[in-house]
């Protein structure tokens, strides 16, 4: 026993601070891949290959030689068969790791005007809940949705409750579709948006919820829904939704998610953006 624990001893002694850093480094970093996974299909899938991992050792030493070549066989293909199996969380998680350095910045320096058009927004979506017109807005912040603008039509025009009620009055051309907000302009409206392909998601949600979930998945925009059947009002942020707000709690959280992003340390990038859009004017 004393001979362990001065190996034991000998071994601590030789770890350095690197070691601790790479040992950090590598647990977050399997942390956040599995929470990328976590209640998705690929989980299920992840569970699945781990058990093949675990089979092939005990094929070998139980000599079952036909399951060991089988599951030798499966792992060797296994490399490719995952990044087609998790091509949409490796595509998130890419996502995710370009939106604070390689993404155009979306975000309202000025809090008053930001304040303003969440005020627009929140006064829109009470009266379409009250009218129960099914509505979708997306309030994109530093990820770019250029590809989800391009599908609707251009419209660049000023921030207004009017304007927001008036897109989504029933059977006018672009009220079955998402209207995109870029700063204070609605830049889109009538765009289509990438539903989710989370099957953990209640049934009694239709397809306006799964799509605002969807592009929640994919980037790091703001997404209202009002529900069509009950005029209920959610938010859905980073895939996540919430539901049954007011108009002052929707307005409230708005702000604030809005403020936090706002506050958050910018990249070197990100500065000289913000600065040449100064000198512009």
């Amino acid at each position: 026993m004393t001979e362990f624990f001065k190996v034991l001893i000998d071994s601590i002694k030789t770890i350095s601070i690197f070691s601790i850093l790479d040992i950090i480094v590598v647990s977050y970093i399997f942390y956040k891949g599995y929470m990328l996974i976590t209640e998705t299909r690929a989980e299920q899938l992840l569970k699945g290959i781990l058990l093949i991992v675990v089979l092939i050792p005990i094929a070998k030493i139980a000599k079952l030689n036909m399951l060991y070549w089988i599951l030798s066989k499966t792992i060797t293909i296994g490399v490719l068969s995952i990044i087609i199996i998790f091509q949409p969380e490796i595509r998130r998680a890419l996502e995710h790791l370009g939106r604070s350095a390689f993404n155009e910045i979306h975000i309202l320096e000025d809090v008053e005007a930001m304040e303003k058009v969440v005020t627009e927004v929140t006064e829109a979506v009470e009266n379409l809940s009250k009218s129960r017109t099914g509505a979708l807005i997306i309030i994109e912040n530093r990820t770019g949705l250029g590809d989800i603008i391009a599908t609707g039509t251009r419209l660049n025009a000023v921030v207004s409750a009017a304007l927001l009620e008036n897109i989504f009055v029933v059977n006018t051309p672009l009220h079955d579709g998402a209207t995109i907000i870029r700063n204070d302009k609605i830049i889109s409206a009538g765009c289509f948006l990438p539903l989710t392909g989370n099957d953990s998601i209640s049934k009694q949600l239709g397809t306006r919820h799964r799509a605002g979930i969807g592009i929640s998945e994919n980037s790091d925009a703001l997404t209202i829904i009002v529900s069509e059947e009950t005029g209920v009002i959610s938010l859905a942020v980073n895939g996540t939704l919430t539901r049954n707000y007011t108009k002052d709690r929707l307005r409230d959280i708005l702000i604030r998610i809005l403020k936090s992003r706002q506050s958050k340390k910018l990249t070197f990038r990100e500065r000289v953006t913000m600065w040449i859009k100064k000198i512009r004017g």
